[in-house]
């Protein structure tokens, strides 16, 4: 166990937005809204997976829709401990022994450290994901047949309710038409889940994997090129790409941010292309027509220079950037997590190829 202080969440804010893979939402507003919490509240403690029991009940807390809503629709700053009272209480459960991360996201990875400093909860170092993906069902908890609901759902007008489904397919359609109707943003609590599954279907050590990523790129005074070579090698990663970006095609639809970026070479890459497909996160990557990243390898953004994450609703004309790859937890190389977040998934009529398979064909720097 150990402490989550104010340096330890700036950290991992910025490492779960590069993990995010674009989406999960704006860290900067995540990072706020716990920074606050543990100042009111206290530090939060950190548990591994190693150090809970079996038998203890965990819940953990998230925001579901379109990322780039955030930056206009804040939340309220309650809602978060609301959703999760509401599903402890449906329950019945007199006793929650702590909150984790669904996903690896700016805001993501900051609600259930809110959570967790208002409730006087600890948070535990896993997720569901070990990335951000844009559907309920593409969680790690899923491909073990862990049920997503009951699921609380509310939203920062104070609409509260439950669901249970017949299937996690079912809770992402239910879930993703009621959070169009609260705005296209919404807080959601689900796959309530014991010790024992945390340790067999979570992803394990992900908030410590994030708090590593951030410190590397939020060191001052260091060469960028140094700080990429180290935060590769962390993440056994490929830099894709050097680029600007020409071209950005985005909506916001079905609670969704979707679209896709054109980006002319740079450096490197200088007189090659490359073009970016995403759901919220980034999930297709062309290099001169070539396939060289697809889901669910991640596939991330980060500022050509500083190496901070850029989310996909902070796209614009002119960011250069460097396009880096990352191979995806092996639970998502199984039969099932590649029919759950592959590319077919998604309607690429693609065969998923690992990223180790696809630079070997496309040039690329790999450290």
């Amino acid at each position: 166990m150990r402490y989550l202080d104010k340096e330890a969440i700036e950290n991992i804010a910025i490492g779960a937005a590069f993990l995010g893979t674009g989406g999960g939402g704006d860290p900067y507003i995540g990072k706020l809204m716990a920074l606050s919490a543990i100042e009111k509240n206290g530090p939060v403690k950190l548990y591994s997976v190693d150090e809970i029991e079996d038998g203890d009940f965990f819940i953990p807390a998230a925001m579901m829709g379109a990322p780039s809503v955030l930056v206009e629709k804040f939340p309220r700053g309650d809602e978060f401990v609301k959703v999760f009272q509401k599903l402890a209480n449906y329950l019945g459960k007199d006793k929650i022994a702590g909150t984790y991360p669904m996903e690896a996201g700016g805001v993501n990875s900051m609600i259930p450290i809110v959570v967790a400093a208002q409730l006087d909860l600890p948070l535990i170092d896993c997720d569901g994901m070990g990335r951000a993906f844009p559907e309920l069902q593409m969680v790690t908890f899923h491909l073990d047949g862990i049920p997503a609901t009951p699921m609380a759902i509310t939203d920062e007008k104070g609409n509260i309710g439950i669901f249970e489904t017949i299937d996690n397919k079912w809770t992402e359609r239910i879930a993703r038409a009621a959070t169009v109707e609260m705005g296209a943003s919404s807080l959601v609590s689900l796959y309530p889940t014991t010790g024992a599954q945390i340790k067999k279907s979570g992803v394990h050590n992900i908030i410590t994997l994030s708090e590593k990523i951030g410190a590397i790129i939020s060191s001052k005074d260091r060469d960028p090129n140094e700080k990429l070579e180290e935060l590769l090698k962390l993440v056994s990663g490929y830099e894709l790409f050097q680029g600007k970006i020409v071209d950005v095609i985005r909506e916001t639809k079905g609670g969704f941010n979707l679209g896709k970026m054109n980006l002319e070479g740079i450096a490197v890459n200088k007189e090659e292309n490359m073009k970016v497909h995403f759901q919220n996160e980034n999930l297709i990557a062309e290099k001169d027509g070539q396939v060289i990243a697809m889901t669910p390898d991640l596939l991330c953004l980060v500022d050509y220079e500083t190496l901070l994450p850029v989310t996909t609703e902070s796209l614009k004309y002119g960011k250069r950037v460097r396009v880096l790859g990352l191979p995806a937890n092996e639970k998502w190389r199984t039969k099932k997590g590649i029919e759950t977040a592959g590319p077919k998934y998604f309607g690429y009529d693609y065969d998923y190829v690992p990223i180790e398979e696809l630079v070997k064909k496309v040039v690329a720097k790999h450290v």
